[in-house]
């Protein structure tokens, strides 16, 4: 029978929720519940494009993503998870076609391989060689790693839930959190539309949701939602392993082992909204620009489409860390890449709520950075 008293409670049942519950209760905190106001991966994560990469252009999150990559390589194994999370390293190409985003590409890998990251720049020679199915008409240059790849978002996270609560984490699905109760200066219990929690500590890992739910406690987050939109194509022969970037135009895609496409486009218009709904203009303009690049995939039919949420920070870096109310913890503000460093924050920041010292420093994202104007800017995002 579950009791209404907790160690610490998460909200959000994406990747990074389930992976902090495992990690607490690897480190013996066996009284962890997680609250996901509909089932799991409901929000970001499943539906993320799966994207898993080297490629930043910022040094922290490049060595967090070193962990990452690693980690993904035997996260099967390590959490028991038969299925596997079907983690494929076919490699990131980022495309050029201003002189401007060719230049932060050559910034980025000389940060990368001074890290000891592969990627390399190729010219557009060499870009035609290794995707010969890419129209290079107008690409200056791009960059490329071929350790980069992409996991299945929804066997990832339930390999995560599944050991944890293996480990006695207890998973409320379809248990909206509501409030969170504050004595002084300190979390004592959450409120759920079916009963109340009492606990020391609660970690906001709700994404877009997260800015309602920190104003409970009276932290006003400097995060705003944004809609993304993916479709798929129908499948066909297997021609492309990478996936492809440009920052140029916000497109990107990949083809899956199935044969599918997947593209979609990030455009700094979209209404700032906590809107999932699909759009026609979305469909058109995708594959507009992607077929130009791809022209293989003219008049290949879409057979499905959808809408997520990022949640956007002012330097696109998420959100850690402590905060001026004890016991409240965040994790959210990804601005759109936050599923593949799942493995390395669920440690830390297990290690930093258990007062032990994490294995990385990530104090560089802790909230005070706004107050503080130390800002981290993320150039490599889309």
């Amino acid at each position: 029978m579950f009791e209404k008293v907790a160690d610490v409670v998460i909200i959000g049942g994406g990747i990074h929720g389930c992976s902090l519950a495992y990690h607490l209760a690897k480190k013996g905190c066996k009284n962890v519940v997680l609250l996901e106001q509909k089932f799991l991966t409901y929000g970001g994560t499943g539906r993320s494009g799966g994207g898993v990469r080297h490629q930043f252009g910022t040094e922290i999150n490049c060595i967090l993503a070193k962990y990452n990559v690693e980690s993904f390589k035997k996260l099967s194994e390590e959490l028991d998870y038969p299925k596997g999370i079907e983690f494929e390293q076919g490699g990131y190409l980022w495309i050029a076609y201003t002189e401007r985003q060719f230049r932060q590409l050559e910034k980025n890998v000389n940060l990368q391989n001074k890290l000891g990251i592969p990627s390399k720049m190729l010219s557009p020679e060499e870009i035609k060689d290794a995707f010969p199915y890419l129209n290079i008409e107008g690409i200056i240059g791009g960059s490329f790693c071929e350790e980069d790849g992409h996991i299945n978002p929804f066997h990832a996270t339930m390999a995560y839930a599944e050991a944890a609560k293996r480990l006695g984490v207890t998973i409320r699905i379809y248990t909206k959190a509501i409030g969170i109760k504050v004595k002084g200066d300190k979390v004592t219990g959450v409120q759920t539309e079916k009963d109340f929690i009492s606990t020391p500590i609660v970690v906001n890992c709700a994404g877009p949701w997260g800015k309602e739910i920190a104003s409970w406690v009276g932290i006003d987050l400097p995060l705003y939602p944004e809609r993304h939109q993916i479709l798929v194509t129908e499948p066909v022969d297997r021609v492309l392993k990478a996936l492809i970037l440009c920052l140029d135009d916000g497109s990107y895609w990949k083809q899956t082992p199935m044969g599918n496409f997947m593209l979609g486009i990030g455009n700094p218009l979209e209404v700032r909204a906590l809107n999932m709904n699909s759009s026609w203009s979305f469909l058109e303009e995708a594959a507009r620009k992607v077929v130009r690049k791809m022209p293989l995939l003219s008049g290949v039919r879409v057979i499905r489409q959808w809408a997520g949420i990022y949640d956007i920070t002012p330097d696109s870096q998420a959100i850690l860390g402590p905060t001026p109310i004890g016991g409240f913890y965040l994790n959210l503000g990804w601005s759109g890449h936050g599923l593949q460093f799942a493995p390395s924050i669920g440690r830390a920041l297990a290690e930093l709520i258990l007062g032990e010292a994490p294995f990385i420093d990530i104090s560089p994202f802790f909230f005070e950075r706004f107050e503080k104007g130390k800002l981290i800017p993320e150039p490599a995002c889309i």
